[in-house]
Formats: structure tokens, C-alpha cells, sequence
């Protein structure tokens, strides 16, 4: 992977992080900083030209948007079918032998799952 100073990343364990420069030279040439959420700060750190760090769980990945949202899913006596955001759409989508109607809470990152 080659690091992009234009695109964010986090570490493989979920830290957001900020990166500074990608030409430092060197072993370590990615410079920046990964945010410690439990004392509020930022600690600074260098990374190799792949974003890989001393410890697997430093190493950064691309952070991807996050999609967040919430529908509506039809369920039936084997199966759910439908994600629709309205309720008043899944009830009109509704075949006669639904259950139920669940409201679910999406929280995922940009491809996650495909």
C-alpha cells in the first residue's frame, strides 16, 4: 500500500490518525500522529513507506466514510426482506403473511461486507 497524504487512515486497532509527511526519508519515512482517546491527545509516530509500524496494531489502513442510516426491514416466518426508509413504505411493501416490522440502525464503513 502506498500512503497518500490526502487520503485518512486510522491504525489497524481503530485510532484515528493524522499524517504529515510521506517523503521523511529513511526506514520511517511517514510522519504523523495517532489520537490517544483516553488522555485526549496526540502522539506523534513514523511508520514505514507501506504504513507499517513496530506493532501490527499501529499499522494504518485507509479509513473509509462511514455510511450510517436507518430503515425498515419487513420479517416473515424464514426470512426479512426489504430495507426501506419509511416504515409507511415497508407496511406498503408488506406481503399479507409479515410478522413483523424491526427499525435497524446501519453503522458501517464504506464497503464493509462486499
Amino acid at each position: 500500500m502506498t500512503i497518500d497524504i490526502n487520503k485518512k487512515y486510522r491504525t489497524r486497532d481503530g485510532h484515528e490518525v493524522r499524517i504529515y509527511a510521506t517523503d521523511a526519508g529513511g526506514q520511517w519515512p511517514i510522519h504523523g500522529a495517532v489520537k490517544d482517546d483516553r488522555y485526549l491527545v496526540w502522539i506523534a509516530k513514523a511508520w514505514s513507506e507501506k504504513g507499517e509500524y513496530l506493532y501490527r496494531e499501529c499499522n494504518l489502513v485507509e479509513a473509509k466514510p462511514r455510511i450510517k442510516q436507518k430503515v425498515w426491514v419487513n420479517v416473515y416466518p424464514d426470512h426479512c426482506l426489504g430495507a426501506y426508509h419509511e416504515k409507511r413504505h415497508a407496511d406498503e411493501m408488506a406481503a399479507p403473511h409479515r410478522i413483523g416490522c424491526v427499525q435497524v440502525e446501519i453503522d458501517i464503513e464504506e464497503g464493509e461486507g462486499l
